[in-house]
């Protein structure tokens, strides 16, 4: 894999990470529906401005969203902007914040399903097997003995918040080529305008400005950020390896979940450990290279001249640096070599 999408994804899965317990925290003063709202309001209007600062030059280097794209970022903000985040805020008050932030490894999990079952990405023996080993170490991580049914219901909830988040992961990368900034910013500001319009109708009070402060400043940087990382690492390596790397973040959640609320771990705690430790490797070491045909076509996106890229320029119009977004032909050819799911290589696997 290469190594850049691997990092960008990696600091996308610390951000997030990081949320769960700072979350967890700030929902002491911040109702769970208003929480989802400044989330999702600090990641729209932090990137704003970063859009601001970063000028007009970077922006052109980068495909803008058109009407065909809208359908898919829609869905993507209703499951992954509105219902994810409310969830997850309503789980994680009878949720231990270490136990949520490892169940968050299941996103991982159900972005490999939904892409496999409905989008027919490909994906070997290698991470089904690391499918199952998460699944197993999730359903560990949500077994409560205690309870009359076995399984804690806020850990219930955090696995429901990840399979809509993989809902929300599978429709965004069918966008994934567009420009992320543009993407997360009408998401985070269409999904935080809803859930704060939602609150009001429901009644809910509102913290004081600095706790909706700091709320939204995690937002610019767990769902803001973070998201937009996510896309760009999307763009090479396709939903299921991208959440592979994803998977790190929980364990980034646990740490800092033991350092703020001094909370003790139990044995099935310690035990789900190695098994979701072994199935995010595996996920990571998975390798995929055959013979594959690339038919004509006409799309748009970031990129420089490169193998998959020949179309002729003439020279005084490529920027510096070489990165570019236009409308381009791709050559019908017939290769071999080592490579992802990403969006020159989504072509249909007969096995």
């Amino acid at each position: 894999m290469n190594l850049i999408p691997i990092l960008q994804a990696m600091l996308a899965a610390a951000l997030f990470g990081a949320s769960v317990p700072i979350s967890k925290l700030l929902l002491g003063e911040i109702d769970p529906i208003p929480m989802a709202s400044f989330l999702y309001l600090g990641s729209g209007i932090g990137l704003f401005f970063f859009r601001f600062f970063q000028g007009k030059k970077h922006y052109s280097n980068e495909a803008k969203v058109t009407k065909c794209d809208v359908p898919w970022i829609i869905g993507a903000i209703l499951a992954g902007g509105i219902l994810a985040p409310i969830v997850l805020m309503f789980s994680l008050k009878n949720t231990p914040a270490s136990t949520a932030s490892l169940l968050l490894n299941f996103e991982g999990v159900a972005t490999t399903v939904i892409a496999v079952v409905a989008f027919k990405e490909a994906v070997g023996e290698r991470i089904w097997s690391a499918v199952i080993l998460i699944t197993m170490a999730s359903i560990l991580l949500s077994w409560d003995s205690l309870g009359q049914w076995g399984l804690s219901i806020g850990a219930v909830g955090v696995i429901s918040a990840c399979v809509l988040w993989g809902i929300d992961n599978n429709f965004i990368r069918h966008v994934s080529a567009k420009d992320p900034l543009s993407i997360v910013m009408i998401k985070g500001l269409s999904a935080g305008t809803f859930s704060l319009i939602l609150s009001l109708v429901l009644g809910y009070s509102f913290p004081s400005i600095g706790f909706a402060l700091r709320a939204m400043i995690l937002g610019c940087f767990s769902y803001g950020l973070s998201i937009v990382l996510f896309i760009r690492a999307m763009r090479e390596l396709g939903s299921t390896r991208t959440s592979a790397l994803f998977g790190t973040a929980p364990f980034v959640g646990t740490i800092l979940s033991v350092i703020i609320f001094k909370e003790s771990l139990n044995s099935l705690f310690f035990l789900s450990i190695p098994i979701m430790i072994i199935g995010t490797v595996l996920l990571l070491k998975e390798e995929h290279g055959h013979l594959h045909e690339h038919k004509p076509l006409v799309h748009e996106h970031r990129h420089s001249h490169d193998s998959h890229h020949t179309h002729p320029h003439p020279k005084e119009e490529l920027p510096k640096g070489g990165f570019h977004s236009h409308e381009h032909g791709q050559e019908p050819i017939v290769h071999e070599h080592p490579h992802t799911p990403d969006i020159h290589h989504r072509h249909v696997h007969q096995n």
